[in-house]
């Protein structure tokens, strides 16, 4: 069964100001960065977002438990336009009596299967993941 396609509309509010709609959810953008994230940081969140659910899906359906997932991104960006990420680096902090090899399995599955938002991008930015334990 193929995934049906995403669809989101845009309404100019005012300035750079937009707002959009996906299925039944609404969010503020602002080309600014002053009254709502900007479409390059919703990019990073998305990115760091979606790496995150897969590492907590993939360790959760392999019965690893975990207490908390919290994920850090660092996104750099061209100097010359359009701006562009070039290095990302994405630190997870995983709470739980979990083993070493069972977070970066996931993590490594996630960056090289499953995370949608990074198989979107260009393969040519610098991509790091690291990521601590805490018990």
């Amino acid at each position: 069964m193929s995934k049906p396609p995403t669809i989101a509309d845009l309404t100019w509010q005012h300035d750079l100001v937009f707002e959009a709609t996906s299925a039944t959810q609404r969010m503020m953008l602002d080309g600014d960065s002053q009254l709502a994230l900007s479409p390059i940081q919703t990019l990073a969140i998305s990115l760091a977002g979606c790496m995150a659910v897969d590492v907590a899906h993939i360790l959760a359906k392999g019965r690893h438990p975990f207490r908390a997932i919290r994920a850090h991104i660092v996104a750099d960006r061209a100097q010359d336009t359009p701006h562009r990420f070039l290095k990302v680096t994405l630190t997870f902090t995983v709470e739980g009596e979990l083993s070493s090899e069972s977070v970066g399995r996931a993590i490594a599955l996630s960056h090289d299967k499953y995370c949608s938002v990074w198989h979107s991008m260009r393969q040519d930015i610098a991509f790091t993941t690291a990521f601590a334990l805490q018990s």
